[in-house]
């Protein structure tokens, strides 16, 4: 099982990971509320190195990316549904993750700057175009992996089933 990390501790904690030679996956997301596809998409992402690193957003970021938007008429409970100690704590649970770090921005560009991973991974749902993070991981050398996604499983889906929608 993995652990919560602050940001200001990146760092320190990788540069033993670094030192003997291991490869570091980062990925990152809101994981509002964990599903099977989540676990499926990090349990591959693992697979891509030695030790994987999951940077979510805040609570703050998270209402600023998903919450109620009137402006596209976005329905549904106020996002995030779990707050982010909640979030943190899930995905530190999993044996597939080792470290989980919090950042609160609307795009994870100053903590990838920290971590500095050998390799990205993303959800196909995603390409270098469409990442705002490219450029950042670019000028660090970091390999960008695309995972395709596991259909019919989304956190807006399963909201939507619980809503009874």
């Amino acid at each position: 099982m993995g652990n919560v990390i602050s940001p200001n501790n990146i760092e320190t904690v990788l540069a033993s990971a670094r030192q003997d030679g291991q490869r570091i996956v980062s990925t990152n997301g809101c994981f509002d509320l964990l599903h099977v596809g989540h676990l499926r998409y990090l349990q591959e992402a693992r697979k891509q190195g030695d030790l994987l690193i999951v940077a979510i957003n805040s609570d703050a970021s998270v209402h600023g990316l998903k919450g109620p938007d009137t402006s596209t008429k976005r329905t549904g409970p106020p996002r995030p549904i779990l707050p982010e100690s909640e979030r943190a704590e899930l995905l530190a649970g999993l044996a597939c993750v080792d470290y989980v770090v919090i950042f609160d921005a609307p795009t994870p560009i100053d903590v990838l700057q920290q971590i500095k991973p050998n390799i990205h991974v993303k959800g196909g749902d995603y390409t270098e175009d469409s990442l705002p993070e490219t450029p950042t991981l670019k000028s660090l050398g970091a390999e960008i992996r695309f995972i395709p996604l596991i259909q019919g499983y989304s956190t807006t889906a399963l909201v939507n089933r619980i809503a009874g929608n």
